[in-house]
């Protein structure tokens, strides 16, 4: 694989990103450094996680920090081989600044993911929702304070709109402070919208976009038949609400891509990373795995 620059930085990540939000649960600690290891035996240098991930265990407000921890191991030794992200803003907690990304919130969850992960750095810290409640500017303020003492190289955003994103450029413009780096977005064949407006946004200012969701929970890995039971190792199987509902309709897009993706050559998984890359200011997919498998079919994209 190629690797490409992230625009306006000198950081170099691999197209393919390893994600990490299952890590914990069903992917287990052992299992996770495995296949983190294999995935940069293979080129994977690019790893997201964030400071509420740990799995199915998830519960709205539980601590989080699974992921981090077991990132913090596999890691160990070898820090500067992996381009390493982050994010704050979901509910880990009951404190004030346990969500949400006001300055006291920035400056807890920036610590806590740092001692968790066993690093004096990320590469770049996502804001992972918009907040209501704090101004702008003192959140792109507090961001300034984290790079500027070298605890944060750049900065993203995920789960922004086109207009917030929007408004987030014009106030760090007219504050000289940072612009973010990269946005992610959910994006797949069956949720297109930001293809309408969040990427060709992110193109005119040359921000990186690293979608996530983009088998949409598994349903276009090609695993899931019509009329045939559920794949018992699927996330449907194993976390229902995690997934859509296999309808009817769903079934018929699901087979019209499995029909594009023949004429291509190439396998559902496969098809859906080259679309995705394909799309406009799209420098990287990132892909939640289970097995050595997976990571060779996303590899095998290219």
């Amino acid at each position: 694989m190629k690797m490409q620059i992230i625009p306006k930085t000198n950081l170099k990540v691999s197209p393919i990103c390893l994600g990490t939000m299952t890590f914990g649960t069903p992917v287990g600690e052992a299992d996770a450094i495995r296949l983190l290891h294999y995935a940069s035996d293979k080129g994977i240098n690019f790893i997201d996680t964030a400071n509420m991930y740990e799995g199915y265990s998830r519960v709205p407000g539980s601590s989080g920090g699974v992921a981090e921890e077991i990132i913090c191991k596999a890691i160990a030794g070898r820090r500067d081989k992996f381009v390493l992200a982050t994010k704050v803003g979901m509910k880990v907690g009951n404190a004030p600044e346990d969500e949400n990304i006001s300055p006291a919130a920035i400056r807890k969850q920036l610590d806590n993911s740092l001692k968790r992960m066993g690093t004096h750095y990320v590469d770049i810290y996502y804001l992972h929702k918009p907040d209501p409640l704090t101004p702008l500017v003192e959140t792109l303020g507090a961001i300034h304070g984290a790079i500027c003492s070298g605890k944060i190289r750049h900065y993203g955003i995920s789960n922004f709109s086109a207009e917030e994103i929007k408004e987030l450029l014009k106030v760090a413009d007219s504050n000289d402070l940072p612009r973010p780096v990269m946005c992610q977005p959910p994006l797949s064949l069956l949720k297109q919208s930001a293809c309408e407006y969040i990427l060709p946004l992110c193109q005119k200012e040359a921000i990186a976009v690293v979608p996530y969701q983009i088998l949409q929970g598994g349903l276009l890995s090609g695993k899931y038949k019509r009329g045939q039971p559920l794949p018992p190792d699927s996330r449907k199987a194993e976390k229902d609400t995690w997934v859509w509902q296999l309808t009817d309709e769903i079934f018929d897009k699901l087979e019209q891509i499995e029909k594009s993706a023949h004429e291509a050559n190439c396998n559902m998984t496969q098809y859906v990373i080259r679309w995705i890359l394909q799309q406009p200011a799209v420098l990287s997919a990132i892909i939640g795995v289970k097995n050595k498998g997976q990571i060779d079919e996303a590899v095998e994209s290219f």
